[in-house]
C-alpha cells in the first residue's frame, strides 16, 4: 500500500484510523514532560495548540512541553537570519495561551538560529530570548541529510552541511556560552559528524533526536543489522561525551522504513514498545536514565500512532525501571536539559 508523504517527508494523519485503538492508559498519575513536539500551518497542513493540546489530554499526565523548531511562522519580511524570530514570537504567544491549563504547551521554546554565523550569533540568540520572555532553551538547525533522494525529512533538502562546518562548531560553542542546548536531527550515517561538533563544543548540552535516526528506506532498506551494528557505534562514542544526551522517540517516522500506517488498524501500544524496544534499550544502556528523555516527535510519527499509545509503550518499555529511573526518563532529564520545572 503506498502513501502520499507531506510535503515534510512524513505520513498523513487520519484521525479515524487511530480512533481503531483504544487502550487504557498505564500509569497515569507519572508526570510527563514531552520535549519534542511542533506547532505548524504550513502547506495545507496544521497542528495547532487545539490540536497538541487534544492529545496531550488523552489521559497521559502531560505537565509541559518543549516546541521544536519546524520552519512555520517565519517572518518573511525580515533578512534572512531573522525571520525565524517569527516563529519563536508566534511561539512564545501560544506558550502564554497554554500557561493556566493542565498542561503548560510550548513552556521551552527550541528554536532556528543560524550557528554558522560563528561568532556573531550571540546577539541574535539573545534576542530570541528576550522575545520568547526566557521560554527560549536552544537552537535546532537543519542538519539531517543523505545522498539518497529517498531519504527526506524537511521541508527543503539541504545541501551536506552544516555540521562539519567550523563556523557551525563555533555557533555551537556560543550556545553554551548562553546556557543554551543544541538539538541535533541526524541520520545514523552523519553522527560521527556530530561526534566531531560534541567534542568541539563541551560546554554545550546537545541533545541527540530520534535516537540517532537509523534509515529504513532507499539505500538502507533490508539492511536492519547493518545499520543498527554502524548505529550502536556511533552512539557509544557520543555516550563517551558527559554533555550528550539522547532523546528516545521518532521511531514511527517513514524513513525509518515502518509502515504501520498502510494496516488497517493502528499498532497497539505492546507492538510499538516491542518494535522499539533494541533501540530503547540500547540507548538506555550506553547513555544511563540521567542522560535520555522520551519524546513523542508529535504531529510527525502521529501518522502512524496515537498520543496515548506511544506513551503507553514507553512505559512499557520502562515497566521495570526503578521509580528515579522513570521519573528521568519521562521529566527530571527534560527538566535538567530545558530548564523546566514538572
Amino acid at each position: 500500500m503506498s502513501v502520499h508523504l507531506t510535503a515534510g517527508g512524513h505520513v498523513p494523519i487520519d484521525e479515524a484510523w487511530l480512533a481503531k485503538n483504544r487502550e487504557p492508559i498505564l500509569e497515569p498519575g507519572l508526570p510527563i514532560i514531552d520535549p519534542h513536539h511542533h506547532i505548524w500551518d504550513r502547506h495545507g497542513e496544521t497542528y495547532l495548540l487545539p490540536d497538541l493540546l487534544r492529545d496531550t489530554a488523552t489521559g497521559h499526565d502531560i505537565r509541559a512541553t518543549v516546541f521544536i523548531q519546524c520552519a512555520s511562522m517565519y517572518d518573511e519580511t525580515a533578512e534572512p537570519a531573522r525571520q525565524p524570530l517569527g516563529e519563536t514570537r508566534f511561539m512564545t504567544e501560544v506558550a502564554k495561551a497554554a500557561e493556566a491549563g493542565r498542561t503548560r504547551a510550548c513552556a521551552g521554546i527550541v528554536g532556528l538560529v543560524d550557528l554558522t554565523l560563528g561568532e556573531r550569533v550571540t546577539p541574535l540568540l539573545e534576542e530570541h530570548v528576550a522575545v520568547s520572555g526566557g521560554r527560549f532553551k536552544g537552537v535546532r538547525n537543519r542538519t539531517a541529510w543523505d545522498p539518497s533522494p529517498r531519504v527526506r525529512t524537511n521541508l527543503e533538502v539541504p545541501p551536506p552541511g552544516p555540521l562539519n562546518d567550523p563556523a557551525f562548531q563555533e555557533g555551537a560553542r556560543r550556545l553554551g556560552e548562553l546556557g543554551l542546548t543544541l538539538d541535533v536531527w541526524a541520520y545514523h550515517a552523519q553522527l560521527p559528524l556530530v561526534l566531531d561538533v560534541a567534542r568541539a563544543a563541551p560546554g554545550t548540552t546537545v541533545v541527540i533526536d530520534h535516537c540517532g535516526g537509523q534509515l529504513g528506506v532507499g539505500p538502507y532498506e533490508g539492511k536492519a543489522a547493518e545499520v543498527f551494528a554502524d548505529w550502536r557505534r556511533s552512539m557509544a562514542a557520543l555516550a563517551a561525551l558527559p554533555n550528550v544526551l539522547v532523546k528516545l522517540g521518532g521511531l514511527a517516522m517513514e524513513v525509518s522504513g515502518k509502515q504501520w500506517h498502510t494496516r488497517p488498524t493502528p499498532p497497539t501500544s505492546e507492538e510499538l514498545a516491542e518494535d522499539w524496544r533494541p533501540q530503547i534499550e540500547t540507548c538506555i544502556e550506553l547513555f544511563g536514565t540521567g542522560r535520555c528523555m522520551y519524546e513523542s516527535n508529535f504531529p510527525v510519527d502521529k501518522g502512524m500512532c496515537g498520543y496515548a499509545a506511544l506513551w503507553n509503550a514507553f512505559k512499557r518499555l520502562s515497566a521495570g525501571a526503578s521509580a528515579d529511573e522513570k521519573t528521568a526518563l519521562f521529566s527530571g532529564t527534560a527538566a535538567r536539559a530545558y530548564r523546566l520545572s514538572v
